[in-house]
């Protein structure tokens, strides 16, 4: 056996350097970790540091302002890839490595790949206690990375240099399954990254790997089938897998060969362009009034790629036919098994193929079919009323979002996160292209919108060249994290910022207000200081190096989206917004309304809970 004598620093970028993947997108061989966002400090600056110098020619490294932003930059990426490339983050011990917890967070809950390599304190413990160690008097052996186990995939500390020979295969194994994909932490003492130790050159050898496609099982796929030919009104729910799967063609010539609506969670959005005729609107919290009675009335709901979150069934509730049941195709058993389904295991597209042969000469009735189309057509006319211009300085989010849909083309990408954007780009954007919006509500991390932003333009300037994406932004998720743009500047990276600017944190106290509570610390105007100073989010990003605008109405923020459009740079366009417009559903979302209070309007905001929670079924299965 032919070895190399490396460091540990050296080996683990070596063997990045060497991993390849096949994207079935584009069918080229593409590095599978193109680059390494890093903030060198103490504990990854020398060994690490030194090893990533030595290879820049073979892995990119980009410097970001903060560790929690950069993370999430590299959760964009992965998105944007659609799981297809990771993006490794290295930093250094103690607040760098803590910094990056709300970003595997992220990616845990999205199940997205991400690998942290964050310093470590001394595995000899001979310098103990070191600069940015936390001590804990019965556990010597615990360090600020044990905290990332709970938001690890795969967590691992290398305590010898001969451990990389079993640890990287795993991590790599992990970062690319299509049902444990998720954040991979490896904790890199810092005398254990500066050790050498002979390793076998094969080590390093490239490897190309292909995303594996599991094939459901015969039993599963017929039990499948058995349930959906006894619908009379069938319905699809496409989530996010459907996406990783690349399966939004199969979907599209599924649901229109069987006739069957097909209704996208939030992470699912994009699936089908909503000109498809199959394209039946948002599920969920997040849904159409109109589309919600598929929903509700539907007997047999077949969900793709997608875990059944809170905001998808409405608490449970969406789904109120007595009789309904539930069939789940999922790679991952964990999520298939959800709510009593009858579960499906495996890739959706391979499913949706074996699906198809087994459903062949059956489709939904014509009723079924006449009512999703008169829904569609409610839905459009409704998409068509909020975003219509008016001359108003003041828009609502639905006319901004109006404008930026009206500039886009089918090739540009759209991205948000927690707040007032999820819901009105969930309701108002329809989809001009596949795979192209991106709303992080796995996790509803605030700052998410412009790091994940430069991170999904990075990967655009790759996989779409030409392409935009228009980061969307509230101020307050803007306060968050806004120093990525600097870093979009620093990496000469185009991308468009719209900023919506509502005086606070206005989603939440129209979650207060709802619920009969007062509007408390959310909103500028009502904090202590008499006279607020307002933040000039134009001014912060010019100061950054963007090129940063301050519009007023619809008109000027259109011919700003025109002017920027297809040019290079950072763009940053500011708007005010309106604090008291929104896109109304009639949905139902369980929260924690107080069971005894001093208001009467918390009294009644909790009776209608329980109003709520009396249409909740734990499993949605008839005996």
């Amino acid at each position: 056996m032919t070895t190399v004598r490396l460091t540990t620093a050296e080996a683990i970028v070596r063997f990045l350097i060497a991993q390849q993947v096949l994207d079935e997108r584009s069918g080229d061989v593409i590095p599978l970790v193109p680059g390494v966002f890093a903030i060198f400090g103490h504990g990854n600056a020398l060994s690490l540091g030194e090893a990533l110098e030595r290879h820049r020619d073979g892995i990119r490294t980009i410097r970001g302002q903060n560790e929690s932003a950069m993370a999430l930059a590299a959760v964009g990426f992965a998105k944007s890839a659609r799981r297809r490339q990771v993006m490794a983050v290295t930093t250094s011990i103690g607040p760098g490595a803590l910094n990056t917890v709300p970003a595997a967070g992220v990616a845990l809950a999205n199940r997205l790949p991400l690998l942290l390599l964050v310093g470590d304190t001394f595995d000899s413990r001979d310098p103990d206690p070191v600069l940015q160690q936390l001590e804990h008097f019965g556990s010597p052996g615990t360090t600020a990375n044990d905290s990332l186990r709970a938001v690890s995939r795969y967590w691992d500390r290398i305590t010898a240099p001969s451990q990389l020979l079993s640890s990287l295969p795993q991590a790599m194994g992990v970062l690319l399954d299509p049902a444990d994909c998720g954040p991979v932490t490896l904790a890199l003492p810092q005398d254990v990254q500066a050790q050498a130790y002979d390793f076998p050159e094969e080590l390093f050898s490239p490897v190309v790997h292909r995303i594996r496609r599991p094939r459901p099982s015969v039993d599963e796929v017929q039990a499948a089938v058995e349930v959906l030919r006894t619908a009379r009104q069938p319905l699809i729910v496409a989530g996010g897998g459907v996406h990783y799967s690349l399966a939004e063609d199969e979907l599209s010539e599924f649901a229109g060969r069987f006739g069957i609506p097909v209704m996208e969670t939030v992470a699912g959005k994009s699936s089908l362009l909503a000109t498809d005729p199959a394209y039946g609107g948002p599920i969920g919290v997040f849904g159409e009034a109109a589309g919600h009675a598929l929903a509700w009335e539907a007997d047999v709901v077949l969900a793709i790629g997608t875990r059944l979150q809170d905001f998808t069934t409405e608490s449970a509730t969406v789904f109120k036919n007595p009789g309904v049941r539930i069939v789940t195709v999922n790679v991952a058993r964990f999520d298939a098994l959800k709510r009593g389904a009858t579960a499906v295991v495996g890739d959706a597209r391979e499913t949706l193929a074996e699906l198809a042969a087994g459903l062949a000469g059956w489709s939904a009735p014509q009723e079924w079919q006449a009512t999703a189309r008169a829904s569609i057509g409610e839905q459009r006319t409704a998409v068509a009323w909020r975003t219509a211009r008016t001359d108003t300085d003041v828009p609502t989010y639905a006319q901004v979002i109006g404008v930026v849909h009206g500039v886009a083309t089918q090739e540009d990408y759209v991205l948000t996160s927690s707040g007032g954007l999820p819901g009105e780009l969930v309701m108002n954007w329809p989809s001009k292209g596949i795979a192209t919006f991106d709303c992080e509500y796995g996790f509803s991390c605030m700052g998410y919108e412009i790091s994940g932003s430069w991170g999904a333009a990075l990967e655009h300037a790759r996989s779409r060249p030409g392409s935009t994406v228009y980061g969307m932004s509230g101020d307050g998720s803007f306060m968050m994290l806004p120093m990525d743009i600097y870093s979009a500047v620093l990496t000469d990276t185009d991308v468009t910022i719209v900023v919506c600017d509502n005086g606070g944190f206005n989603v939440i106290e129209r979650l207060q207000i709802g619920h009969g509570a007062a509007s408390f610390r959310t909103m500028l105007a009502e904090d202590d200081s008499p006279d607020p100073v307002l933040v000039d989010f134009a001014a912060m990003a010019a100061a950054m190096g963007a090129d940063a605008r301050h519009v007023v109405g619809l008109d000027e923020l259109e011919a700003v989206l025109r002017e920027t459009k297809g040019t290079a740079g950072v763009h940053v366009v500011v708007t005010a917004v309106a604090r008291h417009q929104w896109s109304e559903g009639d949905s139902f979302w369980e929260v924690g309304v107080p069971e005894a209070s001093v208001r009467p309007q918390v009294d009644a905001a909790r009776d209608d809970v329980r109003a709520g929670k009396r249409n909740q079924r734990a499993i949605w299965r008839t005996p």
